[in-house]
C-alpha cells in the first residue's frame, strides 16, 4: 500500500507557507518542506524530518519523491539539497541525499550542495 502523503495538513505546514513562503508535505512518518528557486526551474529541499521509528525505511525517500513529483509539474528539471557538517546527524543526511541519486554540486565553509536532474 502507498504511502500518502498530505501537503499542509497541520498549524507547523501553515507556519512554514505563511512566514517563510516554503511548500510542505507531510505524513505519518515525517515532513518535508522546500521551495522553488531560479525562476522556477529549480527545487531546494530545505528540511526533512523522518521520526526515529521510521527511519531508515525509505520515507525520506518517499517524501522527496512527492516533492519531485510536484516540482516536475511547475517545470522544475533540477532538485538541490543541502547538509551542514557541523549539525548533528550529519552523516545520516549525506548518506540519505547520495542514496537518493544526488551528486556533490558545490561546497563552501559549513554547506555542502547537493544537485540531481529530474
Amino acid at each position: 500500500m502507498a504511502e500518502r502523503t498530505e501537503v499542509n495538513v497541520s498549524m507547523y505546514g501553515d507556519y512554514i507557507r505563511e512566514h517563510r513562503g516554503d511548500e510542505i508535505v507531510e505524513n505519518e512518518k515525517g515532513f518535508a518542506t522546500y521551495r522553488f528557486l531560479n525562476e522556477g526551474k529549480t527545487v531546494y529541499i530545505v528540511d526533512i524530518y523522518v521520526h526515529p521509528d521510521f527511519r531508515n525505511s525509505k520515507a525520506a525517500s518517499s517524501l522527496a519523491d512527492t516533492i519531485v513529483e510536484a516540482a516536475k509539474l511547475q517545470g522544475c528539471v533540477e532538485l538541490l539539497g543541502t547538509v551542514v557538517p557541523s549539525a548533528k546527524n550529519s552523516t545520516a543526511s549525506l548518506k540519505v541525499l547520495l542514496g537518493y541519486g544526488m551528486s556533490l554540486h558545490s561546497s563552501s565553509n559549513d554547506l555542502i550542495v547537493f544537485r540531481k536532474d529530474i
